[in-house]
């Protein structure tokens, strides 16, 4: 992979972190989706729970020489709305093999240790191929991943649905990625303007009739979470 300019990075961390700007009213969704195009880039995403997150946060944050070392970049944390012990992490990754060999690494499992992590971690890869880092006051994220049996099948339904009935529906897409290891998994952010209508939709049954229309193979996972701010 292309190493990321830093205006980039810059621009990743938007996507990945809560705007300060209180303008609009969090339950509004945007008049218009303005997205700040990137280039495609590799992620690592991390997830575990933990059994203090106030005193793993700044352990986390503690560790940032490591990250970086092992050419990471820009990590911003995510918490579960409901089950306050969940953590995700996810960092831009400028070189893939030196974030895998750095997730099997003696160092990572030392400070994930010593931070309270208190189950095996789920570490993947992921080839990022749509990242909108507009600006927006809405900090709550619902990530979608499942496998289908083709992607460009089940991108054309996908696209079929529309932005705007996501939207009327409490959800608006931030980020699309594929699998490195298998093109078919799939991993969709979504942040939400609306909690209620968002559960509502992802438990609709016309939502499930579009997923298995569109080729989704098995039983999707899904995380409701908030950004953390780290500054």
């Amino acid at each position: 992979m292309k190493q990321i300019s830093t205006l980039v990075i810059a621009a990743l961390a938007l996507s990945f972190t809560a705007c300060n700007n209180q303008s609009k009213p969090a339950a509004e969704a945007p008049a218009k989706k303005t997205v700040v195009s990137l280039p495609p880039y590799q992620a690592m995403l991390v997830q575990h729970h933990v059994a203090d997150f106030d005193k793993w946060l700044p352990s986390f944050k503690s560790s940032d020489s490591i990250v970086k070392a092992a050419g990471l970049t820009q990590p911003a944390v995510g918490r579960g709305l409901e089950n306050y012990k969940f953590v995700l992490v996810f960092a831009a990754a400028s070189d893939l093999q030196k974030a895998k060999d750095f997730s099997n690494s003696q160092a990572l499992k030392d400070a994930m240790a010593k931070s309270g992590v208190t189950d095996t971690p789920a570490i993947s890869f992921w080839n990022v191929s749509f990242d909108d880092t507009s600006t927006i006051p809405q900090q709550e994220r619902l990530m979608i991943t499942h496998h289908v049996k083709d992607f460009d099948t089940w991108k054309k339904a996908f696209d079929t649905e529309g932005d705007s009935l996501r939207a009327a529906n409490g959800l608006v897409e931030r980020l699309m990625a594929r699998s490195t290891d298998e093109a078919n998994t799939v991993t969709i952010l979504f942040a939400i303007t609306d909690m209620g209508k968002a559960k509502a939709r992802v438990a609709s049954p016309d939502l499930q009739k579009i997923m298995t229309d569109a080729g989704v193979d098995g039983p999707p996972s899904i995380t409701w979470f908030k950004w953390v701010p780290l500054n």
